[in-house]
């Protein structure tokens, strides 16, 4: 008797375990949806220099240039992997334009600007049409479709060595048959640009961003690159 009663607390044990793990994960997702992205940004890489998340204030504190996040290619020495600069190894790659005809100066200062005030844009605009094509940048991986309160519509994608992840936001639809899990080349239609979540209804365009990945590749994590550093040349 004593044996079941045991079995039956273990049970009940396992339980709750599971419940509780369920309702941190539904509020978990509640977070992302209406607090968390549309940018993961657990620090913001400037081209030489890191400004890093502050306080629950939101402020913000600016930190040496060698805590920068790296980025370590295939057979790298340790030395060299202390020397990666990723805007360089971006511009190496040569991405491509989300949107065709999009001009590279009217992106300038669009990363830093505020946003409420107080919120650094952390992204570029490009004012297009709606229903504009939006193309990958580069190859790789769609990690997460994902529609939250202030991006709407959104695509996280990866590229091939899950270094670094490109945003786009205040999509008007996907592409259609586009999955999560699914890859994609430089130059793939994978959505079409709108007004969804706050952007406003009169002035469709494309939220696009760059970020270099944490070491645990989790796609609401990651440091901002300027893409404007990237597909300009200043």
């Amino acid at each position: 008797m004593k044996r079941t009663r045991n079995r039956q607390t273990a049970r009940g044990g396992l339980m709750a375990v599971m419940i509780a793990c369920f309702l941190s994960g539904v509020a978990f997702d509640w977070w992302l949806r209406e607090v968390g992205p549309p940018l993961p940004a657990a620090a913001l890489l400037r081209y030489k220099g890191v400004v890093e998340a502050g306080p629950s204030d939101g402020s913000t504190r600016t930190s040496a240039p060698d805590r920068t996040p790296v980025i370590k290619a295939p057979g790298q020495t340790p030395a060299e992997e202390e020397r990666a600069d990723p805007i360089e190894e971006l511009r190496r790659r040569g991405l491509r334009m989300p949107i065709d005809g999009a001009v590279v100066d009217s992106m300038k200062g669009d990363f830093a600007e505020l946003r409420s005030g107080t919120r650094p844009h952390e992204a570029i605009d490009i004012l297009a049409p709606r229903f504009t094509p939006i193309h990958a940048v580069e190859n790789g991986t769609i990690e997460k479709l994902f529609v939250s309160k202030a991006g709407g519509n959104t695509i996280y994608h990866f590229d091939p060595a899950r270094r670094f992840a490109y945003y786009y936001a205040h999509i008007d639809r996907y592409a259609e048959g586009l999955k999560e899990g699914q890859p994609v080349a430089r130059g793939d239609v994978i959505a079409y640009v709108g007004t969804s979540g706050n952007a406003p209804p009169n002035t469709p365009h494309l939220h696009f961003a760059i970020f270099v990945l944490t070491t645990d590749r989790q796609w609401w994590k990651g440091a901002a690159i300027d893409p404007y550093l990237v597909f300009g040349r200043d």
